[in-house]
């Protein structure tokens, strides 16, 4: 990350989702991290850990990250999603 600070945030009144761009010699990388705010007395801190009332939420801010990315000019493309460069997740064993 060339900058300390995300290129785009999404909030949901607690669930945030901040997107960041990474410019590598393979091309752009967007990483996507979510935190949940919360009071305590006075201050406000946040978490990584979602509850399950903080699920659909969270669900709906990783669904516009991924939309928001997508919508990026074609030479700003996540040069991971080309499909040689991905992993495949084929499900457990049996």
């Amino acid at each position: 990350m060339s900058e300390n600070k995300p290129i785009h945030a999404i909030s949901y009144g607690a669930v945030r989702a901040a997107i960041w761009r990474n410019d590598t010699a393979k091309g752009v990388f967007y990483d996507v991290s979510f935190a949940r705010r919360y009071r305590d007395g006075e201050a406000w801190l946040s978490t990584h850990v979602f509850g399950t009332r903080d699920l659909p939420i969270l669900a709906k801010a990783a669904l516009d990250a991924h939309t928001w990315i997508q919508s990026q000019p074609k030479g700003d493309t996540n040069a991971a999603e080309d499909p040689a460069d991905l992993d495949v997740y084929e499900g457990p064993p049996y």
